[in-house]
């Protein structure tokens, strides 16, 4: 099953591992090793980044005369939760992950986070497998494709408070998680958002970075 997802793919692992790795869930890596690290979740942390940049640099370079908050819209569209789950979809990414029973049985296979961070290990894992060149070949193909040009829909609200605070001189703000609540299927992160140590937001989500974006997005309307 897993040379399917290679095909779909378009790359063929010399270190099969790393694909496989990138398919275990926390859920599964509980249950099956009982430890986190051997989840997908390092190299969803490692694709976020390696993802992130290559669309900047596409972005960069294709639209010259864009602005920087325009080109944030687009970057955020085009690496957001729903579109990332909509490329898992393509590739049929969901019957390959592994999960936990609690997770199986909940719909973890088609929950748009649990594709989105899959596709990000994916990414990370082609980029240690094959170096920039083979993440490159993957997001050029599933998402590069696709860039908007109109009707976004996304706001990155870390970057627009991050435009805003830096109106000003000598301000520091700051993303601290102060819990976590829920069983490994259902997991929600609670994130407090200080500027210059005062608590300015506080955010909840699936994610940490889901968390952040909530903190931020609070932290905008009470300045309004």
């Amino acid at each position: 099953m897993i040379k399917e997802l290679e095909t779909a793919i378009g790359y063929r692992f010399q270190n099969i591992n790393l694909l496989q790795n990138a398919l275990a869930h926390s859920s599964y890596a509980n249950e099956r090793w009982h430890n986190s690290l051997m989840s997908n979740e390092r190299l969803e942390f490692l694709g976020d980044s390696i993802l992130g940049m290559l669309v900047a640099d596409h972005l960069y370079r294709t639209f010259p005369d864009r602005p920087e908050g325009e080109l944030t819209r687009m970057r955020a569209d085009m690496v957001c939760e729903r579109s990332l789950a909509k490329i898992a979809g393509e590739i049929g990414l969901g019957t390959h992950l592994l999960l936990g029973r609690g997770e199986e049985q909940s719909g973890g296979r088609s929950r748009d986070s649990i594709l989105a961070d899959a596709v990000e290990s994916v990414i990370a894992a082609c980029y240690l497998d094959g170096g920039m060149d083979a993440a490159l070949t993957f997001v050029q193909r599933f998402v590069l494709s696709r860039v908007p040009t109109a009707g976004l829909q996304n706001v990155d609200y870390k970057t627009a408070l991050q435009e805003q605070v830096q109106q000003k001189r000598n301000q520091t703000l700051s993303y601290t998680l102060v819990g976590e609540s829920g069983p490994d299927h259902d997991k929600h992160f609670q994130v407090e958002l200080t500027l210059n140590g005062v608590v300015i937001g506080k955010g909840v989500g699936t994610s940490k970075k889901r968390a952040e974006q909530d903190a931020a997005r609070v932290a905008l309307e009470n300045m309004q």
